[in-house]
């Protein structure tokens, strides 16, 4: 049975005997170094690999042992982490790799089905297999307190095995057994944060031609946008118990009556509505299909296929 979303774990830097695990890690764009520099920082093993070996330098001078190629750096360490550009990008660089014993953790940012299938070929290939979603920017990686976090799905034990070297760079949290659950949940946060930064996009050019300055601006928008996250919880809620009627505060009906406004506001003021039409089109949608008593959670129904 597969198993769903734990607590993320606090950052632990002793293991039981004291010594620091020693790890490789593949690919050092800016989250890769990143990456690099935490473990480093926090006195672990590394061997790093880059296809511009340029990029290893500076890690080198930080302590890291530079490999020659990725198979030399793969072979150096039976914990494999690698932080690449793409699924693709993974295929090419291990291609012909011997990965027989090893461990590999794949933080490179992919869908669930790609997720799954590199599971399904990094065992084919003798190695244990963990794939991973970073829920942060470079910025925020080994620095505590700042609310980054990596999802990760597979092997449990293979994941608690690694707990502590995996939890240095940000908390680290499993998700289930099902390889593709941390890239799921990982394009579900960043598609949602991608939602709010449409938003965002669509206030600020709203009040773009105006005598507004959108610094002073910025602090309401932003604190309007954490009151509102908590409703979060009651799609979820309302999402398993069916009833999209409970707890309703502003029913559809009344929120599509008001879309109009939203419209002929934007185009007073000179702005696109291209990021609330296809929203506001659902909504619409859900309407006419008699949902007028309930909230917005029908419209996640209606982009299911």
């Amino acid at each position: 049975m597969t198993q769903h979303l734990v607590g993320t774990t606090e950052k632990k830097t002793v293991g039981t005997s004291g010594a620091k695990a020693p790890l490789t890690l593949l690919g050092l764009g800016a989250m890769g170094t990143a990456l690099a520099r935490a473990w480093l920082a926090e006195g672990h093993p590394l061997t790093v690999w880059n296809r511009t070996l340029a990029r290893a330098a500076a890690l080198v001078g930080e302590g890291a042992r530079a490999a020659d190629d990725a198979a030399a750096a793969v072979a150096a360490n039976r914990l494999v982490v690698v932080c690449l550009l793409d699924d693709a990008s993974v295929a090419t660089v291990l291609d012909g790799v011997d990965l027989a014993g090893k461990d590999l953790v794949d933080l490179t940012t992919g869908t669930p089905a790609e997720a799954r299938a590199r599971a399904r070929w990094a065992q084919e290939r003798g190695a244990r297999y963990l794939d991973g979603g970073i829920m942060a920017v470079p910025p925020m990686i080994g620095v505590p307190g700042a609310g980054g976090y990596i999802l990760h799905s597979g092997s449990r034990e293979l994941f608690e095995e690694h707990r502590e070297t995996l939890s240095v760079p940000a908390g680290a949290t499993w998700v289930g057994t099902d390889p593709g659950f941390a890239a799921l949940y990982d394009m579900a946060l960043l598609g949602a944060m991608y939602g709010m930064f449409a938003g965002a996009a669509h206030a600020f050019a709203l009040i773009r031609k105006e005598d507004v300055d959108p610094v002073a601006f910025a602090p309401l928008l932003a604190d309007w946008l954490v009151a509102m996250a908590p409703s979060v919880h009651r799609t979820a809620a309302n999402l398993r118990s069916g009833d999209y009627t409970e707890g309703v505060v502003s029913n559809l009906a009344m929120q599509v009556a008001g879309t109009p406004a939203f419209l002929r506001a934007a185009e007073e003021q000179g702005v696109s509505a291209e990021l609330l039409r296809p929203y506001f089109d659902l909504m619409r949608r859900r309407l006419a299909g008699g949902g007028g008593d309930e909230d917005l959670t029908g419209v996640v129904d209606l982009l299911v296929r």
